[in-house]
């Protein structure tokens, strides 16, 4: 049963953002980058920041793991620790879909069918070390690296970035990791 009403009030929730988003002003796109190597980019992503989604509030540890399938799409396994360093591992694998002609940078992620959610890669740097992934909603957004920490400089720079696009970084929030969070 409580089961049951979690998937209803995770749904509900989805089709509330939606529908907000629908609602509100239209916002200029978000440029993706140019072109993913998508092998390239597969492996772990460490949640550095985020805008977090409502299951990542309380996310300690982020991981986002992506690995390409025959098919193309994405297989992808997000894991945190809840609430703290030592939380409850909490573990999630929605799939991703590329969209065609967006030179891979443009994604649908489905974590619930038949819903995909915007995924938009925003930038890259050249060594693909760091990433930031948006929505046009302006709703959620993440800074993402391969090592739990980067330069103060980096984050800086990212952050601007991202108020660049129209976010509003007072929601940024600073994922914390711990050195065993590293694989």
């Amino acid at each position: 049963m409580k089961f049951n009403f979690l998937k209803s009030a995770l749904l509900m929730t989805i089709l509330a953002s939606l529908l907000n988003g629908c609602a509100t002003q239209k916002l200029a796109a978000i440029p993706t980058v140019p072109q993913v190597d998508l092998p390239k980019f597969m492996g772990d992503w460490y949640v550095i920041a985020a805008i977090p989604t409502l299951i990542e509030k309380q996310a300690y540890n982020a991981v986002e793991n992506y690995q390409l399938n025959q098919d193309g799409t994405i297989a992808t396994t997000f894991t945190f620790n809840k609430g703290a360093l030592d939380g409850e591992v909490k573990t999630y694998r929605p799939r991703g879909y590329v969209v065609e002609g967006t030179g891979n940078a443009l994604w649908g992620m489905q974590f619930i069918w038949p819903i995909k959610a915007e995924f938009r890669i925003a930038y890259l740097n050249a060594d693909y070390t760091q990433t930031i992934i948006a929505r046009n909603a302006r709703d959620y957004v993440w800074i993402m690296a391969r090592t739990p920490t980067i330069s103060e400089a980096d984050y800086q720079a990212l952050t601007a970035l991202i108020a660049s696009f129209g976010y509003d970084l007072s929601k940024l929030r600073k994922v914390p990791h711990s050195a065993i969070s590293q694989p």
